[in-house]
């Protein structure tokens, strides 16, 4: 016997998961949390000194952050791309 039973999929979520909300923005060492997957990495000069970015995915409610890394610049941090 033969079943036509799928596994389910994660749906994409229209709110940020409590880890999510959990992230402080825009604050330069603040952590993220353990659902993050490291995704792109590159370099730029921004006219006070240069950041690196790199982009995550949460495994849990899919929303796209970018992590933002300026020594020069205790603002930068995380903010969130898309959900």
């Amino acid at each position: 016997m033969t079943t036509n039973a799928q596994a389910p999929q994660k749906t994409p979520s229209t709110a940020l998961c409590e880890p999510c909300s959990g992230i402080q923005r825009h604050w330069r060492k603040a952590p993220g949390h353990a659902e993050l997957v490291q995704g792109t990495h590159h370099r730029e000069d921004r006219g006070n000194g240069p950041s690196s970015f790199t982009r995550y995915r949460c495994d849990r409610c899919g929303a796209a952050w970018e992590y933002e890394n300026n020594k020069a610049n205790q603002h930068a941090g995380w903010a969130l791309l898309a959900l």
